[in-house]
């Protein structure tokens, strides 16, 4: 048995390519959405909760996995971090996957590159307008926290659970744009234009997250792009290629 922890676009793909295998597979996603885009496929079992480090341990232990594929978000350092220790301790295999970045070699005056959302403060006085926050609900509570001068736009997951979340933290409805992306060139500078938009928050979620798009529309409209930088994690063995990665799986579960 082995386990895929998904958190991109990319897990589809993943059972796609496994047909044959399901009754060897279990999930974890960190949302019940998460789990209802891969309720199609007849896995042995689904989890759709978060996972801390103590949870991941006990659901490695229940289905008594031979490994792990952490193909979480490239930003959800504590997902690998934690998944990695989990291999570690019950001496399984950990395998990596993570879609290659594509905006690593931009550049451009306007492109402003940062280690992460704590940084943000700094920039605020330099920015003189609108940011449209394109990186997710997850860190929109640190991003209230740094208490900006700038309004903040924050585009979100169309969902229940997400809406009810900003909310609750206070965010205004006129702040929240709800939209399942990717999204297109001309979505993206439709958004910068209406907002008046002076700066674009992003992350680097390759060309299958829409960066590209979301980058061009930014710069064409001459306004900051900032680029939340990749956290740095040690994983040891990484694919990036998914058919690649689904051969590596497959000759684990034969």
């Amino acid at each position: 048995m082995i386990a895929l922890i998904l958190g991109t676009s990319e897990g589809r793909e993943f059972l796609q390519n496994l047909k044959g295998f399901e009754d060897k597979i279990v999930i974890s996603t960190a949302t019940e959405y998460g789990g209802e885009l891969l309720k199609e496929f007849p896995v042995a079992f689904m989890n759709t909760k978060p996972l801390d480090e103590e949870g991941l341990l006990n659901f490695a232990k229940e289905f008594n996995l031979k490994g792990i594929v952490d193909a979480s978000h490239p930003y959800a350092k504590n997902v690998s971090e934690n998944t990695i220790k989990v291999c570690k301790k019950l001496n399984i295999e950990y395998i990596r996957y993570e879609r290659n970045g594509v905006l690593k070699e931009l550049d451009n005056p306007n492109i402003i590159r940062i280690s992460g959302l704590d940084k943000l403060k700094e920039l605020d006085s330099t920015i003189n307008g609108p940011i449209l926050n394109t990186t997710g609900s997850n860190g929109v509570k640190q991003i209230l926290e740094s208490s900006l001068e700038n309004r903040v736009i924050h585009r979100v997951l169309p969902s229940k659970k997400v809406m009810n979340d900003l909310i609750d933290l206070g965010v205004k409805i006129e702040d929240i744009i709800a939209i399942k992306g990717p999204i297109g060139y001309e979505l993206n500078k439709a958004f910068i234009d209406e907002y008046k938009a002076k700066a674009l928050l992003t992350k680097d979620s390759g060309e299958r997250g829409g960066a590209l798009e979301k980058a061009k529309a930014t710069l064409d409209s001459n306004i900051k792009l900032i680029i939340v930088e990749k956290p740095k994690v040690d994983y040891g063995r990484c694919f990036s290629d998914i058919d690649e990665t689904v051969k590596y799986i497959k000759n684990i579960l034969k």
